[in-house]
C-alpha cells in the first residue's frame, strides 16, 4: 500500500487550506486491506494525496472523553440525531494535539470545533471555557474511556470539494477495563464533503461494492471492550464487522 500511495501526486497542508469543511456531510465505508488496495488504484488519477514532512501514511493517537455513566455513547446507542463527541487528538508526526468537540445534528451535518492544546487537564481554565461553549455535558463529570491508535492517509479530490479519510491499523484500548482489541485487516474510510456535491470515489465504492456503513470508532470501540455496556443499535453493525473480517480470512 506505501508504494501505491507514494505515486499519487501530492498535496500539501497549505493547498489544502480550502478542504476545511469543518461543518460538512460525513459518510462512512467499511472494508478490507485487499479491497482498498483496488480502490486506491481506481482513484489515483482523479485524487491528490495529503503530504507533511515527507509522510502520507500518518499516526494518530486518540483519547475519547465521556461522562461517567457513559452519557455521549448512550446518546448514539439510543439514536439521538443530535449527539456530541469529545476527544483528544495527537498527530504523532507533527507532535500537535487539539482538543475536539464534534457535533451531529438531525440534519446529518457534522460541525467540528477545536483548539491546540499541550496535555488533557480539563482543569486548565481555557478548555473549560472551550468546552461550556461548545459542549452540552457537564465539564466535571467528563473522564477518559477510550483510547484508539491508526494510520491515516488523506486524499483530496482535483477539484478540492472534499477529502477522503482512510484509517488502517486500527487498535482500541478501553481506559475503563484495561481490554484491547486489534482490529487486524478492517479499513474506515469516510468521504467528508460540504453537502452533496459531485465525488468521483462514490461510482469507484459502488463498483467495489462498498456500501455506506457507519462506524463511530469511540462506540464502536466501547462496544467491543467494554461487556458492562447496552450494544442493542449496535448489534448489526458489529455483526457487520465480524463478517467483513471473516471473508477476508
Amino acid at each position: 500500500m506505501q508504494k501505491l500511495i507514494e505515486t499519487f501526486a501530492p498535496i500539501t497542508l497549505a493547498e489544502m487550506s480550502s478542504v476545511k469543511l469543518m461543518n460538512r456531510t460525513d459518510t462512512k465505508f467499511v472494508t478490507t486491506l485487499p479491497q482498498l488496495m483496488r480502490l486506491l488504484e481506481m482513484a489515483h488519477d482523479d485524487y491528490f494525496a495529503q503530504e507533511i514532512d515527507g509522510e502520507r501514511n500518518m499516526l494518530y493517537d486518540t483519547t475519547y472523553f465521556d461522562t461517567r455513566s457513559f452519557g455521549m455513547y448512550q446518546e448514539h446507542q439510543c439514536g439521538h440525531t443530535n449527539r456530541q463527541k469529545i476527544r483528544f487528538r495527537t498527530y504523532v508526526s507533527s507532535n500537535l494535539q487539539f482538543m475536539e468537540v464534534k457535533t451531529k445534528n438531525n440534519h446529518g451535518r457534522t460541525k467540528k470545533k477545536r483548539i491546540e492544546v499541550s496535555d488533557m487537564d480539563l482543569h486548565d481554565e481555557a478548555k473549560r471555557v472551550f468546552l461550556r461553549s461548545h459542549l452540552h455535558f457537564d465539564v466535571d463529570d467528563l473522564i477518559p474511556h477510550m483510547h484508539n491508535y491508526f494510520h491515516r492517509i488523506t486524499l483530496v479530490n482535483r477539484a478540492k470539494t472534499e477529502r477522503l479519510t482512510i484509517d488502517t491499523d486500527l487498535q482500541f484500548n478501553n481506559v475503563v477495563t484495561n481490554q484491547s482489541k486489534n482490529m487486524g485487516d478492517l479499513v474506515i474510510i469516510e468521504l467528508k464533503r460540504d453537502g452533496l456535491v459531485f465525488s468521483p470515489v462514490l461510482e469507484m465504492l459502488r463498483q467495489l461494492r462498498i456500501h455506506p456503513h457507519g462506524f463511530s470508532k469511540y462506540c464502536m470501540g466501547a462496544a467491543m471492550t467494554n461487556d458492562q455496556l447496552q450494544v442493542n443499535r449496535f448489534k448489526p453493525k458489529l455483526h457487520d464487522v465480524e463478517k467483513i473480517l471473516i471473508a477476508n480470512i
